[in-house]
């Protein structure tokens, strides 16, 4: 455990120290981020910020390879380095993305290139559990993981994409999944099902620590953008260790629990712990379909743009979703870990009311209608004094004074 922890943390601040120099840098070439209609942000914001997180994905994994307990999950598997080289790829897409905004057909034909580079490197479904008719575990041979491996990468990238539309919402949702995959895959090695120096912990162990290291630049109010660069590079990430953690696992080898909870979990654990994202993507696809729409086409209808409609501030919509990421996807490792105990149900049931009450109770929504008009009022405030047009003027006025004393209001009117 002390090895990751080094190897989270190195992520993290490489992550951390890089973001403010692809800042500069994102300034410097005009990888901006226009105000537009549907967006919340009310000034340009430089993106790109996914670069500096794989930065810190590739200095967490040189870390890994330089200690001794970590060099297992090299020595027996390719997936690390699938995943480096692979997420290299489909970073390189965003930052295109990101400066000269591609069309979606470019977008998704770049996706499904990179996750086949990471298919072919060695990360694929070798087993699918399903529950229904007594089928049980199968075995899944290249011409059904291969494409099955590529769909699942592709619906992930998107739906991280898709809720990548408040400060800090994209990076914090995919810190909590990742450190929740971290604590299944560490389980799994634990109780003798997997190497503890395995390819998923390491692969989330990274992940976190670069979305952790790039959230103090990117949470209300952000100063960098991840862009699409990020979001498709976290997305990637996070399908490669649900294939990695769950699909190469028997599930009826598993007997962590009773009945058929163990042999769910291959598939419980990914949804719960990407079940935000990928509801978001679902009714987006489902809303933007019913009205004759591309599903790529954008609006203002995302779980994020609804709580903001309903009164919650930004940081409240943000902190809301957090909470319901991290008892979704820890609910469901707890469950998997402890078999689903009395204790843990209750206190899963109890959270969730807590949860339901926050986002619904009229108390709840009066204030949080009324935190929402103060912060729009402060962003327009703040909107205004970085105006260009302001800066001209106050600029203006310290060099006339440069004493630091302003003229009489009168007398610059001309009174005598």
């Amino acid at each position: 455990m002390r090895e990751y922890a080094v190897v989270l943390l190195a992520a993290a601040l490489v992550t951390f120290l890089a973001t403010p120099v692809v800042r500069v840098a994102a300034v410097r070439f005009r990888v901006m981020a226009a105000v537009r209609d549907r967006d919340v942000h009310v000034i340009p914001t430089p993106r790109g910020g996914g670069v500096a997180m794989y930065l810190g994905v590739a200095a967490g994994v040189l870390v890994a390879a330089q200690l001794p307990s970590l060099q297992r999950s090299f020595e027996f598997s390719t997936q690390t380095i699938a995943v480096l080289v692979a997420g290299g790829l489909i970073c390189l897409l965003g930052v295109l993305d990101d400066r000269f905004g591609l069309d979606a057909l470019t977008k998704l034909t770049g996706q499904i290139a990179s996750a086949g580079v990471m298919v072919l490197l060695g990360v694929q479904l070798a087993y699918l559990f399903l529950p229904v008719a007594d089928i049980g575990t199968l075995s899944l041979g290249p011409d059904v993981g291969v494409p099955a491996t590529i769909a699942l990468t592709v619906l992930t990238v998107n739906a991280l994409n898709f809720i990548d539309g408040l400060d800090g919402l994209a990076a914090g949702v995919s810190a909590i999944a990742a450190l929740a995959f971290f604590a299944y895959s560490y389980h799994l090695g634990l109780v003798g099902y997997d190497d503890v120096a395995s390819a998923p912990a390491l692969i989330t162990a990274v992940l976190a620590g670069a979305c952790l290291g790039f959230l103090p630049h990117n949470f209300n109010p952000a100063r960098i953008f991840m862009g699409d660069s990020g979001s498709m590079l976290v997305g990637l990430m996070l399908s490669a260790a649900a294939v990695s953690a769950t699909g190469q696992t028997d599930s009826q080898t598993l007997s962590s629990a009773a009945g058929l909870l163990p042999l769910m979990l291959p598939l419980l654990i990914p949804v719960a712990v990407l079940f935000i994202p990928f509801a978001d993507l679902v009714m987006a696809v489902v809303r933007r379909t019913r009205r004759g729409q591309s599903p790529f086409r954008p609006d203002k209808m995302h779980l994020h743009h609804r709580l903001l409609s309903i009164g919650h501030s930004h940081r409240r919509a943000v902190l809301i979703i957090y909470f319901w990421a991290a008892l979704l996807s820890f609910g469901a490792v707890a469950l998997s870990i402890t078999g689903g105990t009395v204790e843990v149900l209750v206190v899963i049931g109890a959270l969730l009311v807590v949860g339901v009450v926050v986002v619904l109770s009229p108390r709840a929504r009066r204030a949080a209608i009324a935190a929402r008009q103060a912060e729009l009022a402060a962003l327009k405030e703040r909107s205004r004094a970085a105006h260009p047009a302001n800066r001209a003027l106050r600029d203006a006025v310290v060099l006339a004074h440069p004493d630091g004393s302003a003229p009489h209001p009168r007398a610059s009117q001309g009174a005598p």
